[in-house]
């Protein structure tokens, strides 16, 4: 039990019983666009993760979880939650010391804490941690019933419209074999991790198939000023396509992203899609958000709408507020940063 000299506290493993009321000291959570509803159960029975619900006499006042990742030697923290009525009381103060009283005992491995947050976080926090990285982020909604309209709004908006086939969709092989050279890692990766959502992990084979498990769609291409020609792309394009197993991309640094399987949340009956983007090229950027989308949509159920959360890096930000233009905005945040603390 974790105490303070006002509030007695119990942390206690979170179960499938706790998610109704969990979800009610939830309700308002990033404008509607909270992931913890669509998550929780399957976070339940994802071994790496571990969640707790915090209790005064039996009322379920706050949450907390943390993941294990980088082969059980980092524990990223995420979806806190504390019930509205005991918010500005140090509950989430109290959380990360029972989280790191928890590592210590039962996790003797974790060798640091990793955190995501959104821009300006508390001047206490940033006094514990050390900002690893940050990535610019820019969000949209694609209205239901105008999806395709979107999407070629969007591709009217590509630098060139004749390399819209120049990418190649990696399956889990390809992604494993591009992350062997450790320098597309340095070079490709925001302070060498793999941000996927809210997940800072670094390319650790143990990570990148939990990935795998994800169903995430991972697309490669080369820069869109690359020295080879459109017609060898295209050429090796249609030979991907022919073999069924396409090759792994040249060995310079490209263009990743991540694209999440769409997932709902409470806002307005939104489907939400996060788009983790590395490089630094801007037409590769709108190219892979336009392709990202295009995959996205097909297997969405008629009249969904989709919220598209973009990460890239922060020199990228002004290319994708215009590629998103005339689409309808929805900020959460400008911002994300990866904090680290070492244990």
């Amino acid at each position: 039990m974790m105490e303070s000299p006002m509030i007695h506290m119990d942390f206690v493993p979170a179960t499938a019983e706790d998610y109704t009321e969990l979800m009610s000291i939830s309700g308002g959570i990033f404008k509607g666009m909270d992931y913890l509803p669509y998550s929780y159960h399957a976070w339940l029975k994802d071994h790496r993760r571990k969640m707790y619900v915090a209790k005064i006499e039996g009322k379920i006042v706050g949450f907390v979880s943390f993941f294990l990742v980088d082969g059980g030697e980092t524990a990223v923290g995420q979806g806190v939650r504390v019930a509205p009525w005991m918010r500005g009381q140090g509950i989430a103060n109290i959380a990360a010391g029972f989280v790191w009283d928890k590592l210590h005992s039962d996790h003797p491995q974790v060798k640091r804490i990793r955190l995501v947050r959104a821009e300006n976080p508390p001047l206490d926090v940033l006094k514990k941690y050390k900002v690893i990285t940050s990535r610019a982020v820019v969000s949209m909604i694609l209205p239901s019933g105008r999806l395709e309209e979107a999407i070629r709004l969007l591709e009217a908006r590509l630098n060139k419209k004749g390399q819209l086939n120049n990418y190649t969709i990696l399956e889990p092989a390809e992604v494993l074999k591009l992350f062997e050279r450790t320098k597309t890692a340095e070079d490709l990766l925001p302070g060498g991790l793999l941000i996927q959502g809210s997940l800072p992990i670094t390319t650790h084979r143990s990570n990148l198939e939990m990935l795998f498990e994800s169903k995430i769609t991972w697309i490669y291409s080369q820069a869109q000023n690359a020295s080879s020609s459109a017609e060898q792309q295209q050429t090796d394009h249609d030979n991907k396509m022919n073999r069924g197993s396409p090759s792994l991309p040249p060995s310079s640094v490209g263009f990743l992203s991540l694209g999440t399987p769409a997932y709902p949340v409470p806002y307005a009956d939104t489907t939400y899609l996060d788009i983790d983007m590395f490089g630094t090229d801007p037409a590769s950027a709108k190219l892979h958000v336009v392709q990202q989308l295009k995959l996205c949509i097909q297997s969405l159920a008629a009249g969904s709408s989709i919220f598209c959360n973009m990460f890239a890096e922060e020199s990228l930000r002004a290319e994708l507020s215009q590629l998103q233009g005339g689409l309808i905005p929805f900020i959460l945040t400008k911002e994300q940063i990866v904090l680290q603390m070492d244990m």
